[in-house]
């Protein structure tokens, strides 16, 4: 698996940039390097709400914890999260596309194959449409947009499918968790360090199938400075809204409380878009630092975001409210605004 080694080291920078989805740790990776696969599973009741993270962690230097491949699993609804580790030895992934091993766990474009100890959990849930990820051309390559192409960049997103139907089920802990006719949902991160500040919101269960939003803000370094960057696409149909410090969007007003987040921002053409979200109950997942991958956030799949979409008029041309959502509020969020 992975782009061939007789290709240059910068030849091969520039195709794994092009495959967001793919594995960059053959040419990124090394000392002081993670790379991890969120992948969200939503049963059609929504009663089931689960997301499983593959991944590795390579230490950099002053590293207080040993490489290590893991699984990460979070059960949305009971807020419980378990962390499986596994030697770096069983960690296997493509640099070409999603196709991720991790021991005897499976996660690719097809659906995942899971058999964890930890959490006791067991089955196979298969992707029964194809992905849809954020578009990726030359000069945006994914939803970093241009920031993709930058080499110094402590934290990479990848938007690897806004949604896609799902069929098959899971055990966990013995009692059957049915995925048939439910939606899934699958992103990734990777570089260093995630960003020591940070919110993060995504939901794809609207009253209509074929809206996804996925939205984040986060404390950017740059150089010995750092700047508040934010990447938000709200998907309606075919037509992508995107929102981003690359388009030349800007948020105009951040509030964040103990149980609500409201955040407004505007496109350059005028276009508003308005999302207030509602904290409920979560678990704590592991986050990398540079030394370790053992900084604890809190995430729910339990949280409600609420959408209204405006033109440059002031008429709203979407309002719609998005259920089963993910949210993760961490560190000094204040200086985000």
């Amino acid at each position: 698996m992975g782009i061939p080694g007789s290709l240059t080291r910068t030849a091969r920078t520039f195709a794994a940039t092009l495959h967001p989805d793919g594995y960059h740790g053959s040419y990124q990776g090394g000392r002081g390097f993670f790379e991890g696969w969120y992948v969200k599973l939503v049963s059609a009741d929504r009663t089931h709400r689960l997301a499983l993270i593959p991944g590795i962690f390579l230490g950099g230097p002053g590293a207080t914890a040993p490489d290590e491949a893991f699984v990460q699993v979070l059960d949305g609804s009971t807020g419980e999260s378990w962390y499986d580790a596994f030697p770096v030895t069983d960690f296997l992934a493509d640099a070409r596309e999603f196709n991720v091993a991790v021991g005897r766990n499976r996660f690719g474009t097809g659906g995942v194959d899971v058999d964890l100890e930890g959490p006791q959990l067991a089955g196979t849930v298969r992707f029964a449409s194809p992905l849809d990820p954020w578009p990726v051309t030359l000069a945006e390559p994914g939803v970093m947009g241009r920031y993709a192409w930058v080499p110094t960049m402590e934290c990479y997103h990848g938007l690897v499918s806004f949604g896609h139907d799902l069929a098959g089920s899971l055990t966990l802990a013995g009692r059957e968790l049915d995925f048939t006719g439910g939606r899934g949902y699958l992103e990734k991160d990777w570089g260093r360090a995630f960003p020591q500040a940070y919110i993060w919101m995504q939901t794809n269960h609207f009253s209509r199938p074929d809206v996804s939003l996925s939205a984040s803000i986060a404390r950017i370094p740059w150089g010995r400075a750092s700047f508040p960057g934010f990447i938000v696409g709200l998907r309606i149909g075919d037509e992508l809204h995107r929102f981003a410090t690359y388009t030349g969007a800007r948020v105009t007003s951040l509030q964040t409380a103990d149980a609500t987040i409201t955040w407004r921002m505007k496109a350059r053409s005028g276009v508003e878009l308005r999302l207030r979200a509602e904290r409920r109950r979560g678990g704590l997942l592991h986050a990398p630092i540079r030394t370790q991958m053992h900084k604890r956030v809190e995430e729910t799949l339990d949280a409600r975001v609420h959408v209204e979409l405006v033109d440059a008029s002031g008429e709203v041309v979407f309002a719609d409210t998005g259920e089963a959502a993910g949210l993760e509020v961490h560190g000094d969020v204040a200086r985000l605004g």
